[in-house]
């Protein structure tokens, strides 16, 4: 089996961008709370179109399951953490590069994010891209944006790309034919 096509070389690889994009995301947190002190002064003006703006979201996705309590939070960490566990196991079971890359962004973003949660009971989004007062976004942190990228480019390959049979699968009819 070549090097390009080994699936353990392939989850290695998943794993890896899943610990970069964990460390990038928490050394960016750190950064925003301590470096730029974004909780104190609340808003830093960096381009016409993106500010660092602190925000911390109690809830997931779009704000979703607000975490009202301790439990609500616990419940989340949980939540969160399952779904993490199962994108991990199918980063194990799959195969193709791709898919593994996307896997590992998703994984690594959801890490971040339950490591926030767990850490301080909320995550911290600091990202606010904008044009004039319209936002298309809510304001997200680089977690977030690994898990969209990540579950994009897994939509986009399971809606775009085709399985192509094997050379052994298409010669098999052609060698029962011959054989009769």
């Amino acid at each position: 089996m070549s090097a390009a096509t080994n699936p353990w070389r392939n989850r290695l690889i998943g794993l890896l961008i899943a610990a970069m994009v964990f460390a990038i995301d928490v050394g960016i947190k750190d950064w925003v709370v301590h470096g730029l002190r974004l909780q104190e002064i609340g808003q830093v003006y960096v381009l016409p179109f993106f500010n660092f703006t602190w925000t911390q979201n109690f809830g997931v996705s779009l704000g979703l399951f607000t975490a009202g309590s301790p439990e609500a939070r616990w419940a989340l960490v949980a939540m969160t953490g399952a779904i993490a566990a199962f994108v991990f196991v199918w980063l194990l079971r799959e195969r193709k590069l791709a898919e593994i890359a996307a896997l590992g962004m998703v994984l690594g973003g959801a890490a971040g994010n339950i490591r926030d949660r767990f850490a301080v009971g909320y995550v911290i989004d600091y990202a606010d891209l904008h044009i004039g007062g319209f936002r298309p976004f809510l304001i997200f942190n680089l977690a977030d944006a690994a898990i969209t990228i990540g579950v994009l480019i897994i939509l986009a390959r399971s809606l775009l790309s085709r399985e192509k049979p094997d050379a052994e699968a298409d010669s098999a009819p052609e060698a029962q034919k011959n054989a009769s």
